[in-house]
């Protein structure tokens, strides 16, 4: 056969081959996927801010331990990428979109290249391991709340560019907004380090602590978000590191105090929220509480519920301490049954969790905020 000839039935058989396995791969989709994308978005976008529990990799370019751009990070991840997420997965960002049949992922702010349906659908803007206690970032290194709201004037000016003033502002008026962090306060930054605690007692630490959300809150409001959730704060008593720093006894049980100081500040954070939302008169956003405490709590007590066969310890290494740095494939091995665990790092949740704290907050909360 000619030279030429050979060259041509072979790549008339190659794309011949890549049509067959596109179709199969199409075939192979979850019907999940197809009912999503045939689904009208139930917001223009989600904007996001907070600690790493909401973070998908705006810390990869700090210079700062609290990072998770590394194996096993992301190992369940499409193609096992580290991607900056906290969990061998996705996390609730990426679930929240999904859910409101906007996009697959929530991509964040910095560090990547965005086109402009990636910003114009939204992004977060989260850095692990912060919170509101100003000194909380300062101790590792990662953005502020107050540096996170910063680069929001930022991004609203890329939309402008993008989609003109008029778009932008239905963009925004549209959006759902997230705020998730406080955990980093309480367990690092009051427990772990002196700097707070020889300071303030738990109540007192608490108004502190209030005094930003307040803040906080007043700002994104005046941003022009409409719909914001708040979330508040999980039994941190039971997450694998308090257990193990919290001295929880040989059976690592939870620590009631941590426990007591989020629940602590939790009622005041509803207490709060009902007081700004009698403002809504004046133009205040309408302000949903996200309980988490009680999924995350039934998670760790009734983890067979669930299909969970480890809930005290995480899947990295021995699961006590192992977190960000600490967690990390050249010295740590990784769980082989990630499945049957409620959390991947001693902080974290697996991605199974993640769905699990979703899909509660959807069934629960999500009517709330009008969607």
């Amino acid at each position: 056969m000619h030279t030429s000839m050979r060259r041509r039935t072979t790549a008339g058989v190659w794309r011949r081959l890549q049509a067959v396995l596109v179709a199969l791969a199409m075939a192979a989709r979850p019907a999940q996927c197809e009912t999503q994308q045939s689904k009208k978005p139930l917001v223009t976008a989600v904007i996001v801010f907070g600690d790493s529990i909401m973070d998908p990799g705006n810390n990869n370019g700090l210079h700062t331990v609290v990072k998770a751009n590394h194996p096993p990070y992301g190992k369940d991840f499409a193609g096992h990428v580290a991607t900056g997420r906290f969990s061998n997965g996705l996390i609730p960002t990426d679930f929240i979109a999904q859910g409101l049949n906007l996009k697959q992922l929530l991509p964040p702010y910095l560090g990547v290249q965005h086109t402009p349906e990636d910003l114009l659908t939204g992004v977060s803007f989260a850095s692990g391991a912060t919170g509101f206690d100003p000194l909380t970032p300062i101790i590792v290194g990662v953005i502020s709340l107050e540096q996170q709201l910063a680069y929001f004037d930022e991004y609203r000016s890329k939309l402008v560019g993008i989609a003109g003033e008029e778009e932008t502002r239905r963009i925004i008026d549209g959006a759902l907004f997230v705020v998730c962090a406080g955990t980093d306060d309480i367990a690092n930054t009051y427990y772990t380090t002196p700097f707070r605690s020889a300071e303030y007692d738990v109540p007192a630490y608490v108004d502190l602590l209030l005094a930003g959300v307040e803040s906080f809150l007043r700002n994104v409001s005046a941003r022009g978000a409409k719909r914001i959730g708040f979330a508040g704060l999980p039994p941190i008593g039971c997450v694998p590191s308090q257990r193990t720093l919290g001295g929880g006894g040989p059976r690592r049980g939870c620590v009631p105090e941590r426990n007591a100081a989020a629940q602590l500040y939790n009622a005041r954070v509803q207490e709060l929220i009902r007081e700004l939302g009698e403002e809504d008169r004046a133009g205040f956003p309408t302000l949903v509480y996200l309980d988490i405490y009680a999924v995350i709590q039934d998670l760790v007590e009734n983890g067979e519920r669930h299909g969970f066969s480890e809930t005290t310890r995480g899947c990295c290494s021995t699961g006590t301490v192992e977190v960000a740095v600490l967690c990390d494939a050249r010295f740590a091995p990784v769980c082989d049954d990630v499945a049957d665990h409620v959390f991947f790092d001693s902080y974290h949740p697996t991605q199974r969790a993640y769905k699990v704290i979703v899909d509660y907050i959807f069934d629960h909360y999500i009517h709330f905020l009008h969607l």
